[in-house]
């Protein structure tokens, strides 16, 4: 199971204090975050370790320079940093300066000066990646800023209440104690501990120990011997006899000091090859019996006065050898290195100590009757068992092919399919099939029939179902169609195939005159002037319907005009309608509804008529009359296909009579307009 940042950190402090070193860190999980904070957490730890070695090294020996790190590693210079600067500290207090540093030494050095300084004692326990505790932000101008001490908010400041040494927890503040102190009750006071009564010393045998401030020291029960006098730190020190006048050398001697002793060297020298003994004579060094041995491999040495000579050795080597380049020693002879192939074609050569022998080649068989190397056919020998398709022989060898549509495989023997769609083969899309590739078009091409890899467009328009794609117009396109409409009056659907008629008069595009009326056809408009005749007004209530605009003229007459009164017309209506050209019909078709409304006689002695008067070309419409909902309706029907495109005026009148006579009667004129096209 995967540790938590807490497990893997608490792993690396582990390792940090059982081993002082953080390489070759176990591999506790699979996590690569919890590796990085194992090492970070070990390193963190021997910071921290080495930061109190170097403030107690400091405290005990007074001097850094004497510690020597093993290598030039980080622990070192933060042992090195911390020890430096509670000297530093120290020093500040024996000279009784301000235990405050320079804030540019830094903020880790400055926490361990104040602590040396403040109690006159080293040592603290801080690493090197402590942090200065978070405050609250004070907002102060800038000349107090400038003036601002960094240390002003730290509960330490100066050491703090502590005797020894202070950590500022930001709400408050933690006491602790040098190393060989241990902290009072009071949580505040460190006393020394003696570590001669407690048995935490570490004096060996002949030696006694004496307690001193926060530590110990070992001294020596018995003398250091002849030669050697006890120093005040309990060392053992060489007495230098020959500086001290103590030595016993005559005048023709020189004193040279040895560590417990010294000796007396003669002031005779002797020249170069010769060595004085104890009397001062000069005897010859026989160098031919030094270890060093004086002369190369090969060569033997004889001893002069003063020197030696070196005499070569000349040896004879037999046949297959010869001498090495030192001409010290026979070594073996390669017959097979050399050009002229001893073996010849087809055979290994192969060297032996002062001779060499000749074998077949890997491939190669030996001929008995030919007694010499003919090549092997691995394919004719090995039928389908050595490659997965073709094989062919080489001299010595065989490599082996695939058929079309594989390659072969990285082990030189088997096959795998070959994606031919990498290289692009088709003009489009590519589909890759074992051995083979299969090549298809997008939608709106098809695949040419000649070389089944080119994408031909598709003529949608020209297909036997083109003409029911566009309701107008179809125009092709590569890989597709577009339908079109009529260049005025139309415009196309949301579906991209038919057709809608645009209303001018809606949109405000016609150009009818403000005295014209604007009246929509199927594929453009009209602009009518339609007035009321004399005596009749327009009525507020024009009605615009989907296919139709109708204008309604009711009679007003002035007064005491008889004949405007005696006259049974009483509305004059003008009726616009848009009806398609060459429409084939089965049965008629509706298209104009005339309701009558029934004047104040009873309704038992009124009959309604409804007539086409004029307009009726090649009777293309009739008139029936219909009940509906209790209202008698005259229906209009066209029922025979109309030429276009042209206009018509249709007037239809609507009769009420009484005792054979037209009481009432209503005019409807029905401007028709045929349109060529129809959607």
């Amino acid at each position: 199971a995967d540790l938590s940042v807490e497990e893997c950190c608490d792993k690396g402090v582990e390792w940090a204090n059982k081993n002082r070193i953080c390489a070759s860190l176990p591999l506790i999980s699979e996590s690569k975050e919890c590796s990085m904070t194992q090492e970070q957490c070990c390193r963190s730890q021997l910071e921290k370790q080495s930061c109190s070695d170097g403030v107690e090294f400091a405290s005990v020996r007074e001097e850094c320079d004497s510690h020597s790190a093993k290598n030039a590693t980080c622990e070192a210079e933060y042992f090195k940093t911390c020890c430096h600067c509670c000297l530093l500290g120290k020093a500040a207090h024996v000279q009784g300066q301000s235990c405050e540093p320079n804030p540019k030494i830094g903020y880790q050095c400055g926490i361990v000066f104040r602590a040396c300084c403040g109690k006159g004692q080293e040592g603290v326990d801080l690493s090197i990646h402590d942090y200065a505790p978070k405050k609250e932000p004070v907002e102060i101008s800038k000349e107090e800023l400038d003036q601002e001490d960094p240390y002003l908010h730290d509960g330490c400041r100066g050491g703090g209440p502590c005797s020894q040494q202070c950590r500022d927890t930001g709400s408050s503040y933690v006491c602790s104690c040098f190393v060989g102190y241990q902290l009072q009750p009071d949580g505040i006071t460190c006393e020394d501990i003696n570590e001669c009564i407690t048995g935490t010393h570490n004096c060996g045998i002949g030696q006694t120990c004496v307690n001193t401030l926060g530590s110990f020291r070992c001294q020596r029960d018995t003398s250091c011997g002849t030669g050697y006098e006890l120093t005040d730190d309990n060392r053992c020190k060489d007495i230098d006899e020959c500086e001290t006048g103590t030595h016993n050398c005559p005048p023709d001697f020189i004193c040279q000091n040895t560590p417990g002793s010294f000796r007396c060297r003669p002031k005779l020298q002797c020249m170069s090859g010769f060595i004085q003994d104890a009397l001062g004579n000069c005897i010859d060094i026989n160098e031919c019996l030094s270890t060093s041995m004086p002369c190369p491999a090969g060569q033997i040495c004889i001893n002069t006065d003063g020197s030696f000579t070196c005499q070569r050795i000349s040896p004879s080597c037999g046949r297959g050898y010869h001498l090495n380049e030192d001409g010290t020693r026979c070594v073996d002879v390669d017959e097979c290195s050399s050009s002229n192939q001893p073996c010849g074609e087809g055979h290994l050569c192969i060297n032996a100590p002062g001779n060499y022998r000749c074998e077949c080649k890997a491939g190669y068989t030996f001929d008995v009757i030919s007694r010499t190397c003919i090549d092997i056919n691995e394919c004719r020998r090995y039928p389908g068992r050595l490659c997965a398709h073709k094989c062919e022989n080489t001299p010595g060898s065989y490599y082996c092919t695939c058929t079309m549509g594989f390659k072969l495989s990285a082990d030189g023997r088997s096959c795998e399919d070959l994606n031919e769609c990498e290289s692009n083969p088709c003009s489009q899309e590519c589909a890759n099939v074992y051995g083979s590739y299969q090549c298809y078009c997008r939608r709106g091409f098809q695949l040419s029939d000649i070389d089944g890899i080119s994408c031909e467009d598709i003529d949608e328009c020209a297909l036997p179902t083109g003409g029911h794609i566009c309701s107008f117009r179809c125009i092709n396109t590569p890989g597709s169609f577009q339908c079109t409409c009529p260049s005025t009056g139309y415009r196309l659907a949301p579906n991209a195939r038919n057709c809608q008629d645009i209303d001018e008069c809606v949109a405000e595009s016609h150009n009818c005159s403000f005295n014209e009326t604007c009246f929509n056809i199927q594929g453009g408009f009209r602009c009518l002037s339609l007035e009321c005749p004399e005596n009749y007004r327009k009525s507020g209530d024009t009605v615009r319907l989907e296919k139709t605009d109708t204008i309604r003229c009711i009679k007003s007459c002035r007064p005491n005009d008889v004949s405007c009164l005696l006259d049974p017309v009483h509305t004059i209506s003008h009726t616009v309608i848009s009806l398609p050209t060459f429409r084939e019909f089965t049965r008629p078709e509706e298209i104009i509804f005339l309701r009558a409304i029934t004047p104040t006689y009873p309704a038992n002695q009124a009959d309604i008529i409804f007539d086409i008067t004029e307009g009726n070309l090649r009777d293309s419409f009739d008139i029936i009359k219909r009940y509906m909902d209790g209202m008698t309706v005259g229906v209009v029907r066209q029922v025979r296909p109309i030429i276009g495109p042209f206009h018509a005026i249709l007037k239809l009148e609507m009769n009420y009579v009484m005792g054979g006579v037209v009481s009432h009667r209503n005019i409807v004129n029905v401007h028709i307009f045929v349109s060529e096209y129809w959607f």
